[in-house]
């Protein structure tokens, strides 16, 4: 059986990066057999350069207000993680929604962590969306960015329950574990060549 080669893990977010942190570090205990690549961040003030300061990976700050159009921002994206070799792009926390220039780019070679259990309460406030209509259960869910909103085809999903006396703040603190884990999997899987796109459905070989 030949050895694959070490894919590059490249990152998009947003805020405080605490999934990216969770892949990050598995990639460096040697989990996940990668490279990391960059974290590319829309926020100049994002907790996540710090983070990935401290784990010693490059990031950068790409302001989206410097650019005329969407797609010259997303080109200038695409250009540093095509400096890095990056084989998948992780979008952690990444509030901006990506084109479909984008996405074709990198087709099936983008993961996202959402907090629910997909295709219930997609876009933003998963969680206080779960607390509103009144579910038992929620979770979180990765999947392959496509053109929709959540819409993707799904990898994993880790279910998590709703207690009575929840506030957003209590149940995205537990939801939040579980998106540490099934991300770092499904990017894990996804290292391994383990996860085969037909149609709407993922296969784990």
């Amino acid at each position: 059986m030949t050895e694959l080669k070490l894919k590059t893990i490249s990152f998009l977010a947003s805020g405080r990066g605490s999934n990216f942190e969770a892949v990050a570090e598995e990639i460096q205990k040697g989990s996940i057999k990668a490279k990391a690549g960059i974290l590319i961040t829309d926020k100049s003030d994002a907790l996540c350069l710090s983070k990935a300061d401290k784990l010693g990976i490059d990031s950068l700050f790409v302001d989206p207000k410097k650019y005329s159009t969407k797609q010259e921002h997303e080109e200038e994206i695409i250009r540093h993680l095509e400096n890095y070799g990056t084989d998948l792009v992780v979008a952690c926390g990444y509030m901006r929604l990506l084109s479909p220039f984008f996405i074709n780019r990198y087709k099936n070679r983008i993961i996202n962590i959402h907090p629910s259990l997909l295709p219930a309460f997609p876009g933003k406030n998963g969680q206080k969306q779960a607390l509103d209509y009144g579910v038992k259960i929620t979770g979180c869910t990765t999947h392959f960015i496509d053109e929709g909103t959540d819409t993707g085809p799904i990898i994993m999903q880790s279910a998590v329950p709703v207690f009575a006396n929840d506030t957003v703040e209590t149940l995205s603190s537990r939801i939040l574990i579980e998106e540490h884990k099934i991300l770092a999997q499904s990017v894990h899987l996804f290292c391994e060549d383990r996860l085969i796109v037909e149609g709407r459905k993922v296969i784990i070989k």
